[in-house]
C-alpha cells in the first residue's frame, strides 16, 4: 500500500492506494471547526433538562453538546463511573469546567457550501481516548481491553493471551494490529500515550474554555487506520508534509520513517499535482457521482436521503450468476461506503438469490470486508423484503460534505 499526501487551498488530502487504486481517502477541509478526537477544557453554559444534556463553551467561539450518557462521574475512591444514572442537572451545573473530547468532526455551518448535519453542534464526551498505532489509551479506565471491532474469535484469543504479559500497560484498548507486534513495542507506545495524557491534563485548569489538543489529522488517521497493512511508500511533494509524516512516524511507527519519500514531479505546485501524477483525479471525481461501475458490467446506484442511504445493485451486462454479481457488488459497496465515508442506516438491494445458503455466503463475504473499515459497522441482516440493512458510525462528515463543493460541476 502507498500513502499519498497532497494539499489544495488549505485542504489536506491523504489517499491510501493499492496498485494505484484508491482504497482509502482522508480529507481535512479548511472550514472544519471541530476535528474528531479533539480535546477541550470546556465550560458548561447551560443545562437542558428536556434533552438531558449540557451545552458547552468549547473555546470561546464554538458551542458543543454533552448528552448525559456521555458524562463521567468521579467516585470517592478516585475511579470514574459512566453517567446517565441520574439527571445531568444533578451532575453538572452552569459554570463548571470539564474535560471533553469530540465524538465526531464538525464543519463550519456558516460556510456557504456546507451541507445539513444530523447534529446542530459538535457532540462531545467526557470519556477520553487517545489514539496510537496499536492501541488506544483510555486514561479514565485502568483496565486493558480488546477492541470491540475485532470479531474474529481466534484473533481475540491471541490478543487476550498476549495481554497477560503486558503488566506495564494499563488503561489501553488493543487494536487488531497489536496481535503480531512485539511486547516491547506495545509497552513503548503505551508510555508515549500515557505521557501525552499527562501533558495535556496539566492544561485542564483555569476559567478559560480552550482547545487543549487537536484530534488526529488526515495523515495520522490514514497511517493509524492502515496499521495492519504493509505500507510500501509514504509519498510527499512538500517539505511541510515530509516533516509532518516524519514527526508522527518517529513517535508511533519508527519502521515507516525510511518509507517517507519526497517525489519530484513537473508542475509540483499545481493543485493536487501528486494525485494527478498517479491519475487519481478522475477516480476521486467519480466518488461524487450517484453511481459506481462494476468490473463485470453491473453497476451500483447510490442515493442518500435525510434518513438513510439506499444502494441498488444492477446486473447490467454481467452474465454471471446473481450470487457472483452480488459478491462483486458487495466488495465495491463496502469500498464505496468507506471511501465516501457514508454513515447511519444503509439499505442495500442486492439481486434476488436462490436460497438462504446464498444469502449466508454473501453475508460471510461482507463480514470479512467490513473488518478493513476503521469505523464501526454493524450488519443487521435481511429485512422481510429481502433488503440488507447495515449501519456505520462515522467519525467525520461525509466526503461530499467535506469537499463536494470542489466537484459540483463534475
Amino acid at each position: 500500500m502507498d500513502i499519498i499526501i497532497e494539499e489544495q487551498d488549505g485542504c489536506l488530502w491523504v489517499a491510501a492506494t493499492e496498485r494505484h487504486r484508491i482504497d482509502g481517502l482522508e480529507v481535512d477541509p479548511p472550514h472544519e471547526l471541530v476535528r474528531w478526537g479533539s480535546i477541550y477544557w470546556a465550560r458548561v453554559d447551560r443545562i437542558d433538562s428536556k434533552l438531558d444534556a449540557a451545552f458547552l463553551d468549547l473555546d470561546g467561539d464554538v458551542t458543543g453538546i454533552l448528552y448525559n450518557k456521555d458524562t463521567r462521574v468521579r467516585l470517592k475512591n478516585g475511579t470514574w463511573e459512566k453517567g446517565g444514572q441520574k439527571a445531568i442537572g444533578k451532575v453538572l451545573k452552569a459554570g463548571d469546567h470539564i474535560l471533553v473530547q469530540a465524538k465526531q468532526g464538525y464543519l463550519d455551518s456558516d460556510f456557504e457550501d456546507a451541507r445539513a448535519y444530523e447534529d446542530k453542534c459538535p457532540v462531545m464526551s467526557m470519556d477520553i481516548a487517545i489514539q496510537g498505532r496499536y492501541m488506544i489509551h483510555t486514561p479514565l479506565d485502568d483496565t486493558n481491553r480488546i477492541s470491540s471491532r475485532i470479531r474474529d474469535k481466534k484473533l481475540r484469543k491471541q490478543i487476550e493471551d498476549m495481554m497477560t504479559s503486558l503488566s506495564d500497560v494499563k488503561g489501553c484498548i488493543l487494536r487488531a494490529a497489536a496481535a503480531n507486534t512485539q511486547t516491547d513495542i506495545l509497552v513503548r507506545e503505551s508510555k508515549i500515550l500515557r505521557a501525552i495524557w499527562e501533558g495535556l491534563s496539566e492544561h485542564a485548569k483555569g476559567d478559560e474554555a480552550i482547545l487543549i489538543m487537536e484530534g488526529p489529522d488526515a495523515l495520522q488517521r490514514s497511517l493509524s487506520d492502515n496499521s495492519l497493512r504493509p505500507i510500501r511508500r509514504i509519498e510527499v511533494v512538500t517539505l511541510d508534509h515530509f516533516q509532518t509524516a516524519e514527526d508522527w512516524c518517529e513517535l508511533f511507527a519508527p519502521d515507516l520513517v525510511t518509507k517517507i519519500k519526497p517525489i519530484e514531479i513537473k508542475n509540483a505546485t499545481n493543485d493536487l499535482a501528486l494525485l494527478d501524477h498517479y491519475d487519481l483525479i478522475k477516480p476521486i471525481e467519480s466518488l461524487f457521482q450517484p453511481y459506481a461501475i462494476l468490473e463485470g458490467g453491473g453497476n451500483l446506484i447510490i442515493q442518500g436521503t435525510s434518513a438513510l442511504i439506499a444502494i441498488d445493485v444492477n446486473r447490467g451486462a454481467d452474465k454471471n450468476s446473481h450470487l457472483t454479481v452480488n459478491i462483486e457488488a458487495a466488495t465495491e459497496i463496502i469500498r464505496q461506503i468507506r471511501i465516501r465515508n457514508l454513515g447511519g442506516i444503509i439499505i442495500i438491494d442486492f439481486l434476488k438469490m436462490k436460497d438462504e445458503g446464498e444469502r449466508k455466503q454473501l453475508l460471510t463475504q461482507i463480514e470479512r470486508l467490513i473488518n478493513d473499515d476503521p469505523c464501526t459497522v454493524q450488519i443487521h441482516g435481511f429485512t422481510a423484503l429481502g433488503l440488507l440493512e447495515i449501519s456505520r458510525q462515522r467519525r467525520t462528515p461525509t466526503l461530499f460534505e467535506r469537499v463536494g463543493y470542489m466537484f459540483e460541476e463534475v
